[in-house]
Parts: C-alpha cells; structure tokens; sequence
C-alpha cells in the first residue's frame, strides 16, 4: 500500500509541475507580447478655410491631430491593441462651426476638438481567420458602403465583433456586427446600433466580384432600419496601356419608427486607361430616389471621398443624385496629383430644381522620407439657380485644405 501512495503522490507531483510549468511558459509568453509589441504614432496639423456664398462666416480652422497606440506581440494567435486619439485647435483658430454647437455663424469644419478612445480590441489570427472584439476602425471595398473617414481629425470607428476569413485562394469573406457607430463629432452624434455587415468577394482573371448586404438599424429613441443588397465588379487589363472598370449595383430599403417605407437603387459605371504613370477615368454614379421622398443613403461610408470634396451630398437630396464625372490622375516631382470634374443632376425631377451644379476638385501631396507627408487640396462647387425663383438648396462654396504630417 506503501509503494501505490508513494507512486502516486510521484504522479500528482509530477502533473502539478507539469502544470506549473505549463502555466509559466503561458505567463512568461504574456509577459514578452506585452512588453515586446510595438508603440505607433500619427500627427497631422491642418488648415482648411471654406468660403460659403450665404450669411455665414467665412470659416477657418487650424487643427492638430494626434493619434498613439500601441500594439502587443502575439500569443498563441491572440494580440490585443489600444489607441487613443486627440484633436486640438492650434494658435486660437478656431473660428468655425465644429457641428456640436460652436460658432454656429461660422460655416462648417466638421473637425470638433475631442480626446477619446479611438480603437481597443482583442484579435485571433490564425487558419487564414481573423477576428477583433471591442472598437476598430472598419473598411470595406473602396469606403462607399463602409468607411474609417480618415479624412476627418476625428476618424469614424465601430464597437463590435468582425470576422475575415481568407484561407482559400482568391476567396475573402468578411461579417460583422456593430453595436455602436463612433462618428466624425466626437462623441456627441455617435450612434447606438444593430448593424449586421456581411461581404464576399473572389478574384478572378479579368476583375474581382464582390456581393454584399448591410443591413442597419439604429437603436435610438427613433429607430431606423435600412437595408442594402448589392454586386460590384471591378479590375484592370491590358498591358502598357492598362484598361480600368468597375460596375456596381444595389438596391436598398428603408424603413422606421413612423411607418415609412421606401425602395431605392444605387449604379455605378466607371471606366479608364492607365498609360505611362497617367490615369484618366469616366464615372456615372446613381444614387436614386422613392418619387422624391428619400434618396438612397450610405450612412457608414467615407462620404468626402464621394461626389465631389465640399462635401455638398453628405445627405443624398429627397431627390436622389445622378454625378457624372471625369478624373486625370499622376505623379510629379515624388508626389501624387488628382484633378477632377463633377456635373451633378436630380434621380428624381422636382418643382424646384433638376440640376445640383458642378465642381472642380484639385490635390498636390507628397511623402517626404520614411515618416513626413505633406499636401495641399481645393474644392469649387458652383451651385446651380432654383428653378422657379425658389431658394437655393445648395450655394456656391469652396473650400482650401493645407496639411503636413508625420508618422512611426
């Protein structure tokens, strides 16, 4: 009986080393991704001016955004980031409507000063899945649908859960659920949801097909439900001369609180060549309307990169949007350029007007070595007279962007 206690207290002693052991490898494991991961940081300082043909105040703003993180090593897959963002109105110029309730003579810079958790989350990456919990900056396809609006101090995040799977060759597929839409306003507009996004894409020889369907639904005091369903193709070929196209389409439903219905639809058409470091392209983009009641919206996209850079159709009109353009884009002298033309027009015909006006948009920006970038940027938006003798919906604006940052 002797021999059998002492073999097996020689087993349990041995499994509780093992134990020991196992649990300090795994604590010594933690320890290193935490104090071996990598420290990041993002600084731009801006000037934007925007001139507007009303009452208001011709709005200048001088801001600085600052932007530190820090991501761990990795155990066993797992690793966990955090990083905080400020933006801060420099040397007293801030005379400008931020959209929370400042300077409201002034026109608007949507750049609000504001000190907050910009992204904090848990990932799992392994077996061609990735997956983050908590608060992440979130993109889809080219920012239409959904977007990180990096244009803005104040970039827009999203608290939830997200899912990539890449393990098969050509094929991505993405699904997330967000609980929370952290906007461009600090935190005084952000939004409670329940938005489930779903997109799935393959690469092919002649392009890449994408489906996808966001279906939102704002859990406010209203809530608002809209449903988008939609296929979008997009690719290159050629050889010295590269030929550019895409195609989209969607149709969306939206629906609320006070029993309103409405059906809309989204095309895009867009094509272009590529030769020697130029790149030139024609776009038609429809955003329709539901008989001038509501057009079709994209509240999570990166909306300043769409219909132009002033920002005019932030909110698609009642009467759906038709934008046709044209883009020349290059490099010059390390830097990149873009000059663009934008012809807006109504979905929907109504008694007060059928065109929206044009705009020029202008861009010149370069990196300087590993870590400094530098840019200037310009809209001209020409607003349409109002049929009718009615008042202008829209006015005349332009807007001048002059920025310098740096990044580690």
């Amino acid at each position: 009986m002797q021999v059998i206690t002492y073999r097996t207290l020689a087993g349990s002693s041995l499994i509780a080393l093992s134990a020991l052991s196992t649990s300090t490898a795994m604590a010594d494991a933690i320890a290193d991704a935490l104090t071996n991961g990598k420290a990041y940081g993002d600084f731009r300082l801006r000037y934007e001016t925007v001139d507007q043909d009303n009452a208001l105040k011709d709005a200048d703003a001088l801001t600085l955004r600052s932007r530190l993180g820090y991501k761990t090593g990795e155990v066993s897959g797992f690793s966990a980031t955090m990083e905080f963002e400020d933006s801060r109105t420099v040397a007293g110029m801030d005379d400008y409507n931020n959209t929370i309730g400042d300077n409201t003579e002034y026109s608007v810079i949507a750049d609000p000063e504001t000190t907050e958790l910009d992204q904090a989350f848990i990932q799992y990456k392994g077996q061609g899945l990735t997956s983050k919990l908590g608060r992440q900056a979130l993109t889809y396809d080219n920012h239409r649908f959904v977007g990180d609006v990096g244009w803005r101090q104040d970039r827009q995040t999203f608290d939830g859960i997200t899912f990539n799977y890449a393990g098969i060759e050509k094929l991505n597929l993405d699904y997330a659920y967000i609980e929370k839409r952290n906007r461009i306003f600090a935190e005084e507009k952000d939004i409670n949801s329940k938005d489930h996004l779903f997109n799935g894409s393959f690469k092919t020889p002649v392009g890449k097909v994408t489906g996808y369907g966001y279906l939102l639904e704002e859990d406010q005091d209203l809530s608002t439900a809209i449903d988008t369903y939609g296929i979008r193709f997009a690719g290159a070929a050629g050889g010295d001369i590269q030929f550019l196209y895409s195609a989209e389409y969607a149709t969306q439903e939206k629906s609320d609180d006070n029993k309103a219905d409405f059906d809309t639809e989204y095309m895009l058409l867009e094509g272009g060549i590529q030769l020697r470091g130029i790149s030139a392209k024609l776009g038609y983009e429809v955003l329709g309307s539901d008989d001038g009641k509501f057009g079709f919206a994209t509240p999570l996209a990166t909306l300043h990169k769409f219909n132009g850079w002033s920002d005019q159709f932030l909110d698609t009109p009642n009467e759906g949007l038709i934008d046709t353009y044209a883009s020349v884009s290059g490099k010059l002298f390390g830097g990149s350029w873009v000059l663009s033309y934008h012809d807006f027009s109504a979905d929907e015909d109504s008694a007060v007007s059928d065109d929206f006006g044009d705009e020029i948009n202008i861009s010149y920006a370069k990196k300087f070595g590993k870590h400094y970038n530098a840019g200037v940027k310009y809209a001209a938006y020409s607003a349409d007279d109002p049929a009718n003798g009615g008042a202008k919906t829209y006015v005349d604006t332009d807007k001048l962007w002059v920025w310098v940052g740096a990044s580690f």
